[in-house]
């Protein structure tokens, strides 16, 4: 009986993984064609400056993202890990998770030069 249900758990997890993972992936690809969008239109309008609020954009689908690909490698390792799948999922995690810090860093470094009229707070212009 309680493999029975082990097995259930196992198998519900490993679904959920998988769709945590699609949902990732999907974000990243709706970042891309916004992003892409976002380029096209700024090209056919003429509109010359910065490119950083497209960068800003897409950098906040690709922080979720990593954030859900993380998700994805806990719930891997969740159910029954062995040593080598936690060796893996901590090296993962803290390439991850480093990633995402310094996203979020330029995300908060990109949106405080925004609010302060285009300059950036180490003083050069944007």
């Amino acid at each position: 009986m309680f493999e029975l249900v082990e097995e259930q758990v196992r198998a519900g997890v490993e679904w959920l993984r998988l769709l945590v993972e699609t949902l990732g992936a999907l974000v990243i690809a709706v970042g891309i064609v916004l992003v892409v969008l976002a380029l096209v239109r700024r090209l056919l309008s003429g509109e010359g400056g910065s490119f950083n609020p497209i960068r800003l954009a897409f950098a906040r689908y690709l922080t979720l993202a990593l954030e859900l690909q993380l998700a994805a490698d806990i719930l891997s390792t969740s159910v029954s890990p062995s040593w080598d799948q936690i060796g893996k999922l901590a090296a993962i995690a803290v390439i991850r998770t480093a990633l995402n810090y310094f996203l979020n860093k330029e995300l908060q470094h990109e949106s405080a030069a925004q609010e302060s009229g285009g300059r950036r707070p180490d003083g050069q212009g944007g």
